[in-house]
């Protein structure tokens, strides 16, 4: 029963964990509110929220309040760049306009990617959020048409994505016009990828 206990509590903290890492310190001045750090740091608001327990309604935050903003660990980040510039480059021989990195849709990769790295599977439809199309709804990301690509096992950019471009479901996603828009999310341990795709 203790083991059970115990496994189970293992179970829920790793569960719980966010995908952004690291915290810096933001000084809230007259007319900020929870979204609008959110959009200044490029992070979700749920993210800006349980970094701070100390803030008992995050609907009211006062002016002289020390807010912590989780960040993305900045090596994680520039392999997801990385990627994105890759994709262009691919996108640029076959003709194609560059996509525009979107962190909106970064963070919904990084979610999937340590969605599938908690849940231990791989797989574009998730235990936690359903569909990619479904993920994308439940973040509050609209749009006309969506893709996913998703692998494992690549520890650098180049690899995972001459992976993507020998497959020819996921080359077609690279290479589609339909898409303006990508987010790129990697989990370094176990090297889960997550391209997300919208137009």
């Amino acid at each position: 029963m203790k083991k059970l206990l115990s496994l189970s509590l293992a179970l829920l903290a790793a569960a719980a964990m966010t995908v952004p890492t690291l915290a810096a310190s933001h000084t809230v001045q007259r007319g900020d509110t929870m979204w609008k750090l959110a959009v200044q740091y490029q992070v979700g608001t749920s993210e800006i929220i349980d970094a701070n327990p100390q803030v008992a309604n995050p609907n009211l935050i006062y002016p002289g309040d020390v807010l912590d903003i989780p960040e993305t660990d900045a090596s994680v980040r520039a392999c997801e760049q990385e990627v994105v510039r890759l994709v262009n480059a691919e996108r640029a021989k076959h003709g194609l306009a560059a996509l525009t990195e979107d962190w909106e849709l970064s963070r919904v990769a990084r979610y999937k990617s340590q969605d599938m790295h908690d849940n231990r599977y791989f797989a574009h439809n998730s235990p936690t959020y359903g569909t990619p199309f479904r993920m994308l709804r439940a973040f509050g990301l609209s749009y006309r048409t969506a893709g996913e690509n998703i692998a494992m096992g690549y520890a650098a950019p180049a690899a995972v994505v001459a992976g993507w471009m020998n497959s020819e479901g996921h080359r077609a996603n690279i290479l589609s016009s339909a898409y303006t828009k990508i987010g790129v999310g990697y989990v370094a341990d176990g090297h889960y990828w997550t391209q997300q795709f919208i137009g």
